[in-house]
């Protein structure tokens, strides 16, 4: 996608503080997958979209959790949203959804008729949790993978063994 004016206009970040933060539009966007308050306990005061930020000057920047900085909630509040989340399968959906506009917006379904699978056996030792043994390639430790579609959009994730990871339903 070459920049124009119209693009330019659309993702300059000059009032946001970090360069990872959500433009308003973004947000409108996100804020559909958050999960709604609980009806019980004490009432929420954690402004998402902070949590969000948050958690994107983290992978934009790979700090560490407690080296966050102090103009964001205190970390271990965005460490717990965001083990939730994972676990709620919210970051898959939003993830999902997004591949789906992106493949929409160049014109194709949204979603994928044909991809490419492609694997990385990588060694690892008896301590560093669940490992196997590539036959194959004969290697004891970890395999990861990943299927692409035609546009080059990660379609599963990593964690699924080819032979399963195939037969794309």
């Amino acid at each position: 996608m070459a920049w124009t004016e119209t693009t330019r206009r659309n993702y300059v970040r000059r009032t946001l503080r970090y360069a990872s933060d959500v433009t308003d539009r973004e947000w409108n966007f996100v804020v559909a997958f958050m999960p709604a308050p609980r009806r019980l306990g004490r009432p929420r005061k954690t402004d998402l979209q902070e949590i969000v930020n948050a958690l994107l000057y983290i992978a934009l920047t790979g700090c560490q959790w407690r080296m966050l900085p102090k103009d964001f909630p205190p970390c271990s509040t965005v460490q717990r949203y965001f083990y939730e989340w994972r676990a709620m399968g919210v970051w898959s959906r939003i993830n999902h959804h997004l591949v789906m506009e992106a493949r929409e917006l160049e014109g194709n379904e949204a979603s994928p008729t044909a991809g490419a699978i492609d694997s990385r056996s990588v060694k690892t030792t008896e301590s560093g949790g669940i490992r196997g043994f590539d036959a194959g390639k004969k290697i004891k430790g970890r395999k990861r993978h990943i299927i692409v579609d035609t546009l080059g959009l990660m379609v599963q994730s990593a964690d699924i063994q080819d032979r399963d990871g195939a037969p794309i339903s």
